[in-house]
């Protein structure tokens, strides 16, 4: 018999259908029936049948005719929701689609799989489990450790020993003896009184990965779950069955507790849920809809769930990959910006950068001399100034490898930690120890936002001078019919903006520290919040650099007809796919979102992806004998750090 989980506000009502012909009206008729029939005062209508309401899908939010039948419209067990005329939502209420469900809507089941073993999970494919991309399955090697180590927790609570958190309480608690009887359920208490955070969910990608990271840490087997129930952990991963995590009540030790508990407590079927299939909903009914079971937890297998760092490292994982992303493309950004402003290239000569034993300083300056390099990108634009009186640039524009983020990104190393018990199966013991603590990912996260901060800050400097006729030489505001026209006036004062409010966010949240549960845990790391603020710095950072790069663009419109360099000018068509020129004032907002999204959408419509060719076929023509990094120097292999010894064209006599 088909059956269908409909939401009313704000709850779950599962409603069978013995008639398939019945229509979508019949349906959201007999669920408001029974959401009424529930509630005292009959939820404020005098009769079912004067209510007015509408129907749409959880998934894709689409709206349903009233008219069509049920096997029409939909699937067995299809989630939907009715939506009552004349309601206002309360601002408590819970979407049943989070942010962006636009993208969401679009979600394929992954075919391919990701093999873990606990050790060998990079932060690229990590970022790759959060988009959905794979499945996870565990490796023969990872399912044996996970056994071997299960076996000593069933050995300790068979012989009764005291053992913290399998057979004691937790943290204060520590000396209280539980009895054997009482075992699961002090983990599930455990893990509904842990579960005590706030703020908004985090976001499907965000969860993925918390998750994905979650189960590569227990892989490593020194955690005491059963291969049982981290299988069924799997199974809600790959199923994108993802509970709802508040984002903010974790102080980084002992691990990320709150976060963590609430994705245990979805797994056990309890609070919220979301999947593609369903959009938020009890967990219960979303675990059931993809045929999956709430999990029941063994002794030891709730601390097992919730004790480690993995909000932190995993939200760590994807500022990495952003923070990497973004200083590649500054560069791109800035030598463009360089261009419009009749700029030099002999601040970014071989001899200057091979001075200093920066490899991420060699490295932007070989990126500059492979965008602007006359000799193999020949541009009109360079030719028009080349014998200017003018002998050096400002320090945003000369001084941009000196300023690199680079070997930041690269120096951070976050640390995948494991849990507060160590369960060393070759030893046949566990050990209390205090791999949860969350310090060093936290201080990295804090050195990272300083660090990426400053590709915003002297970005926003170069839209100043893009903008300022005084220094650019451009009209002012870079639009014609000033005073009428307001240009990027405005466009400026929203980078300015960002750039300070981010001065607030590098503040290091590691420094601070607050003692907590009764002072057992009497110093923590405040990583959680290191992650999140360095990824909001991130996105402004970003947000400035797409303004930088509309504003250059815009530049580029009042050299005309002279053009730039090859590369230079792929990026130029690239911008004016999605934004055209900016002949008289409109609309901006948008203009900056479309720049955005070339900058954070890795694809082949991205600022990287479009200069990348003629860089490295600039390193390749000009540094054959260059060598590959060292996998011990620096813990990310995403971007590549050689540094450079070809020769550059002079632009500027001196």
């Amino acid at each position: 018999m088909p059956r269908y989980t409909v939401h009313v506000r704000g709850e779950w009502l599962a409603v069978p259908c013995l008639n398939p012909t019945n229509t979508i009206g019949w349906l959201g008729k007999e669920a408001v029936r029974r959401y009424v029939k529930n509630k005292p005062d009959n939820g404020g209508f005098a009769s079912v049948e004067e209510v007015k309401f509408y129907i749409r899908r959880c998934k894709g939010l689409g709206l349903l005719d009233l008219d069509d039948t049920v096997e029409d419209a939909l699937e067995d067990n299809e989630f939907v929701e009715v939506v009552i005329e004349g309601d206002i939502m309360s601002p408590d209420f819970i979407p049943s689609q989070p942010e962006g469900v636009h993208l969401y809507s679009k979600y394929r089941e992954p075919e391919q799989y990701i093999s873990l073993d606990g050790n060998s999970l990079t932060t690229e494919d990590l970022v790759s489990l959060g988009k959905g991309l794979y499945k996870i399955k565990l490796t023969p090697e990872a399912e044996a450790k996970v056994n071997q180590s299960r076996e000593v927790i069933e050995r300790i609570v068979k012989e009764q020993t005291v053992v913290y958190g399998i057979t004691t309480g937790f943290g204060k608690f520590a000396r209280t003896v539980i009895p054997n009887n009482k075992l699961r359920e002090l983990q599930v208490n455990l893990v509904r009184s842990h579960s005590a955070g706030v703020g908004k969910p985090l976001s499907p990608e965000r969860s993925r990965m918390l998750l994905a990271l979650r189960i590569n840490v227990l892989a490593k087997g020194y955690s005491g779950i059963s291969l049982e129930t981290l299988q069924q952990v799997i199974e809600a991963f790959n199923a994108s069955c993802l509970p709802y995590i508040p984002e903010k009540g974790t102080v980084g030790a002992s691990g990320d507790l709150a976060p963590l508990s609430h994705l245990a407590l979805g797994l056990i079927g309890e609070g919220k849920m979301w999947s593609p299939k369903s959009g938020w909903a009890d967990a219960k009914y979303v675990l059931e809809a993809h045929g999956l079971k709430p999990i029941t937890l063994k002794p030891k297998e709730g601390l097992a769930l919730i004790n480690g760092t993995q909000m932190i490292t995993s939200l760590g994982c994807e500022a990495v990959e952003r923070a990497g992303a973004i200083a590649r493309q500054a560069d791109i950004i800035a030598a463009l910006t360089l261009e419009v402003l009749k700029g030099t290239t002999r601040a970014f000569d071989t001899d200057i950068h091979a001075v200093r034993p920066h490899r991420g300083q060699a490295e932007v300056a070989f990126r500059f001399r492979s965008l602007l390099d006359s000799d193999h990108h020949p541009s009109e634009i360079a030719e028009s100034h080349r014998f200017c009186d003018r002998v050096q640039d400002a320090y945003t524009m000369r001084c941009c490898p000196q300023i690199s983020v680079l070997e930041t990104v690269f120096c951070l190393c976050l640390c995948l930690n494991l849990s507060l018990k160590m369960v060393f199966a070759e030893r046949a013991e566990t050990i209390s120890g205090g791999n949860f603590h969350g310090e060093y990912p936290a201080k990295a996260l804090d050195y990272l936002a300083i660090g990426v901060h400053e590709l915003a800050a002297i970005s926003e400097r170069r839209i100043e001078r893009l903008c300022n006729p005084s220094l650019s030489e451009l009209p002012a505001f870079l639009v014609t019919e000033g005073g009428l026209n307001s240009g990027f006036m405005i466009a400026h004062c929203t980078a300015a903006a960002l750039v300070s409010e981010n001065k607030a966010l590098c503040h290091p949240s590691s420094v601070d520290s607050l003692s907590t549960s009764a002072a057992t845990e009497d110093h923590v790391s405040m990583g959680g919040w290191a992650a999140r603020k360095a990824l909001r710095v991130i996105e402004h950072v970003e947000q400035v650099l797409a303004i930088e790069l509309l504003a250059a663009c815009q530049g580029i419109e009042f050299l005309r007809p002279l053009r730039t360099t090859t590369p230079l000018e792929k990026v130029y068509d690239l911008v004016r796919s999605v934004v055209r020129p900016w002949m008289k004032d409109r609309f901006m907002a948008p203009d900056i979102e479309a720049a955005h999204r070339l900058l954070v959408e890795q694809k082949a419509r991205a600022v990287w992806e479009v200069a990348k060719p003629y860089i490295e076929k600039y390193r390749r023509e000009h540094i054959p004998e260059s060598r590959p990094i060292s996998p011990t120097a620096f813990s990310l292999g995403s971007l590549e750090m050689n540094s450079g010894v070809g020769h550059d064209h002079h632009r500027h006599q001196e």
